[in-house]
């Protein structure tokens, strides 16, 4: 059940995210500002899910991208944009808590 989940929400449950990160993966969170100053993975970039397409200039795509949020919902959603404008490698790594932890 919980792999259907994943699936469904576009978490990528075979990416290694620390992998991706020693390859120079960017994460990119698309919570709001304000869920952003209230935690968020060290390095993350914040581009607001509702700014992502008008920002996908700024993001590098000769790297991996890694897109988060609060639950996965958001950073799924930002995943299929962000591969429907030509990013080759891009994983929804889900709830930036869980990502987090995947990371350490």
């Amino acid at each position: 059940m919980i792999n259907y989940l994943k699936s469904l929400f576009g978490i990528s449950p075979k990416a290694d995210f620390r992998e991706l990160m020693s390859r120079g993966a960017q994460t990119i969170d698309v919570r709001t500002p304000i869920e952003f100053n209230t935690g968020h993975i060290k390095g993350a970039v914040n581009i607001p899910l509702s700014l992502i397409s008008e920002n996908a200039l700024k993001i590098k795509k000769d790297r991996p991208v890694i897109t988060c949020c609060a639950s996965g919902m958001r950073s799924a959603s930002a995943k299929n944009i962000l591969s429907s404008t030509g990013f080759k490698e891009v994983y929804n790594g889900g709830g930036w808590i869980d990502l987090q932890q995947q990371l350490q």
